[in-house]
């Protein structure tokens, strides 16, 4: 069977969310860039594969998935459906949790200070130091919730590594690419976790993914 595509820039970190789950379930894939300067990601061609003319997207055959979220999912139920739990009613639960902790708690006010630190300056823009400082103090308190859960488990969900906690590699490798990796030096659990996520070969692969942000 023909690998796997996955559509969109090796900067995004909606796309290396999606890499990183292929790595870590052993999925057969290829990155296929698309070009935002010319307009590819509204061209008919990708409007096939996301209608909305985003990234990123996987084609699996004749399927094609757009989300990245959604295409972890799918990677994981084909390849490596342990990440999910789907088998324990208990943990699947706090897998789902965790997921909807990382899109709606922890990426909703990361991706600010991205925006601003790292997105903005590549198109010449300036760094609006208020969003950075008003969201870092919403992250602190996010924050604080995961040392106290982490107090407890290693993983997020559990003891156990899932996709709740892959979720989260790509966007907080590109933290430690803005001035304000620090933020996670005053929670000793929360860093622990991030060390030994850091240890996976696929994190690592997947950071390399990403340089300049890595």
């Amino acid at each position: 069977m023909a690998p796997m595509k996955l559509y969109g820039p090796k900067l995004s970190w909606n796309v290396t969310r999606s890499a990183l789950v292929l790595e870590e379930a052993g999925a057969e894939y290829e990155i296929v860039p698309i070009n935002f300067a010319t307009g590819e990601h509204k061209s008919p061609e990708h409007l096939a594969r996301n209608p909305f003319g985003q990234v990123p997207a996987l084609q699996d055959g004749d399927l094609y998935v757009w989300e990245s979220r959604a295409i972890c999912k799918y990677a994981a139920r084909k390849h490596k459906p342990e990440l999910l739990k789907e088998g324990n009613l208990e943990e699947s639960a706090m897998v789902d949790v965790w997921m909807e902790v990382e899109a709606n708690q922890y990426t909703s006010v990361l991706e600010p200070i991205l925006l601003q630190c790292l997105v903005r300056p590549m198109f010449g823009g300036s760094t609006d130091q208020k969003v950075v400082e008003e969201n870092l103090e919403k992250l602190k308190k996010v924050l604080e919730v995961y040392e106290a859960r982490l107090t407890k488990y290693k993983y997020l969900a559990g003891d156990f590594l899932s996709l709740a906690d892959l979720n989260h590699v790509s966007a907080t490798l590109c933290l430690f690419a803005t001035p304000h990796a620090s933020v996670l030096d005053g929670y000793p659990h929360v860093k622990a976790w991030w060390s030994s996520l850091m240890e996976r070969p696929s994190v690592q692969k997947v950071a390399a993914l990403m340089t300049p942000y890595a």
